[in-house]
């Protein structure tokens, strides 16, 4: 069995209708990655009642321990009876990992919410963003998937524009930070940078490009038909899903960027009606999850280095499209924090979700 550190209730909350009752007994699958080490600081930051944790990654990583309160948590090899006991298991693993043991958590009587691909097309899995469809998650039947980061930080944006006018197109431009392949792709941006700084010759192993001063297509396969590749295709796939319309056009182009930390999207969003630059500003910074960064004075835009760490999606560059002289286009610039909204933090609000009033 996997070493397991128990705590004190954070609260004593009565159980209700819904299948989490607090304090909840957590596992963590993947979790010394750069996802699951951002899901424990999460449950931590946000106060989740955790009545356990159980910290489960490779063979590699046992031994290792993370920070969780006031403990230290060991972790230990994934198993099938290191998922036995645990009320919600929050999955940060990749998409075989799922599943192979998602099936296992569930069998075992766990909630699962899983980061991977595995199960988000999956019509009995709801896919979830809280902010735009959190009641869906209500419906689960022991799985919920968290969305592809892209399509999380860019609906962010679109669900409180829809209310405006119905979005017929999105045109969207990625520029992906390092944090989306995970820790490896992060520190191979640190150690290739340095190398090229220091005119030292540098074998890459986590990306199939260059990273230092470089940018390329996101290193997805391509599918050889439609020319896009698996990134963009869940992109597209996942924004009908969480806005509920297999009708809407979207057009996905998916870039790596030299950045650490934080993924940038460039929209265009074409709607039924015209929209007014005026009105989509006071949509957004109305919207939960979302903030306003648009200063045109001072030339103060979205930009990672600020997102990073924050909770929020930012949004700015909130402008008429140019080219549709019709006045039912705007363009606008995102940036947000894939390890944290893009996949951790959303995960845990979705756990927070399902906890009984």
């Amino acid at each position: 069995m996997s070493a397991t550190l128990e705590f004190a209730p954070d609260s004593a909350r009565p159980a209700g209708p819904r299948r989490l009752t607090a304090p909840v007994k957590i596992a963590i699958v993947g979790a010394t990655g750069a996802v699951g080490s951002q899901m424990v600081a999460c449950l931590q930051r946000r106060g989740f009642p955790v009545a356990s944790l159980r910290l489960l990654a490779s063979a590699a990583s046992r031994g290792r321990t993370l920070p969780f309160r006031s403990e230290t948590v060991p972790v230990t090899a994934l198993s099938e009876p290191a998922l036995e006991g645990v009320d919600l298991a929050l999955f940060a693993a990749g998409a075989e990992v799922a599943r192979d043991y998602a099936p296992v958590a569930l069998a075992a009587g766990a909630v699962v919410i899983d980061n991977s691909s595995a199960f988000r097309m999956d019509p009995d899995t709801p896919l979830v963003v809280p902010e735009v469809n959190g009641r869906a998650a209500l419906a689960h039947r022991g799985l919920i998937a968290n969305p592809n980061c892209c399509a999380v930080v860019a609906v962010m944006a679109l669900a409180p524009l829809r209310a405006l006018s119905r979005i017929r197109r999105v045109i969207a431009a990625t520029y992906q930070a390092a944090s989306g392949a995970g820790a490896d792709a992060m520190a191979e941006l640190r150690e290739s940078t340095e190398a090229y700084l220091h005119g030292r010759p540098y074998q890459r192993q986590a990306l199939a490009h260059p990273y230092a001063f470089n940018l390329f297509s996101h290193d997805s396969p391509v599918d050889p038909e439609t020319g896009c590749n698996d990134e963009e295709a869940k992109v597209a796939q996942e924004l009908r899903k969480l806005l509920g319309d297999e009708a809407l056009g979207v057009g996905v182009t998916c870039v790596r960027v030299p950045v650490l930390r934080a993924h940038c999207i460039a929209l265009t969003v074409e709607f039924e009606d015209p929209v007014e630059p005026e009105a989509a500003r006071r949509a957004l910074a109305a919207a939960p999850g979302v903030r306003v960064v648009d200063d045109r004075a001072a030339n103060h835009f979205p930009m990672p280095s600020e997102a990073s760490g924050r909770d929020e999606v930012l949004a700015g560059r909130i402008r008429r499209d140019a080219s549709d002289p019709s006045g039912r286009s705007l363009a606008l610039f995102l940036a947000g924090d894939q390890l944290l909204k893009g996949a951790a933090l959303n995960a845990v609000q979705i756990a927070e979700l399902l906890l009984a009033p």
